[in-house]
């Protein structure tokens, strides 16, 4: 004789509970990333496609649920960071983008430019001004004056190679050349290493 089966009152209704507040919570996740990273969000069954290994247990509590919505809106501004720097088209902030400014970039990082040792005469310069020596001030004053000569004359020589290039490789860009040029010149006076984005040629390559 079969037993009638018994239901306990509340255990359908607490896992019925459980699922919905980890669909809320993966919800919440998929919009602060979109928002982060500048992308419309995703479906779910398409995150849930992409996501490796078993998908995580639901928040036991409120405040354990919020802690993962600022860990998730957090790493999303870092991923972002980190693409700019890589030069990831999309992830570039609006001044930054366009082929006619990468192929700048790539112009101005594969030579040596005479800008990019300002900080170090500026910081000679500085020395020797509090220096009490009429002559090494004189000294200091030309090489100030020669130094800002050099990039006068280096600038001139990128620009013109800038205006070829673009001219030859990109004839329809948007852009004018006085735009790309005055680019061009900010990014040489940088120290190589803290330009941004990162170049992504080495000093003597072929452009």
């Amino acid at each position: 004789m079969k037993r009638p089966s018994v239901k306990l009152p509340g255990l359908g209704r607490r896992k019925v509970d459980d699922q919905a507040q980890q669909r809320l919570l993966e919800d919440a996740q998929l919009e602060s990333a979109a928002v982060g990273k500048g992308r419309p969000t995703p479906k779910r069954r398409d995150a849930q496609g992409r996501r490796s290994g078993p998908p995580p247990p639901p928040p036991t509590t409120r405040k354990e649920a919020y802690k993962r919505m600022r860990e998730t809106q957090s790493s999303g501004p870092k991923d972002t960071r980190a693409a700019a720097s890589a030069g990831v088209e999309s992830a570039l902030p609006r001044r930054d983008q366009g082929p006619a400014r990468k192929l700048v970039r790539n112009i101005v990082d594969s030579r040596r430019n005479i800008g990019s040792v300002f900080l170090l005469i500026a910081a000679l310069v500085l020395v020797g001004y509090f220096i009490p020596d009429q002559r090494v001030r004189s000294y200091t004053v030309l090489l100030w004056m020669a130094f800002f000569v050099a990039i006068i004359v280096d600038s001139f020589f990128l620009g013109r190679r800038i205006k070829k290039m673009v001219a030859e490789r990109l004839p329809d860009a948007p852009e004018s050349n006085r735009a790309l040029i005055w680019y061009g010149v900010t990014r040489a006076t940088m120290v190589r290493r803290w330009r941004f984005p990162k170049p992504a040629v080495s000093v003597g390559d072929d452009i």
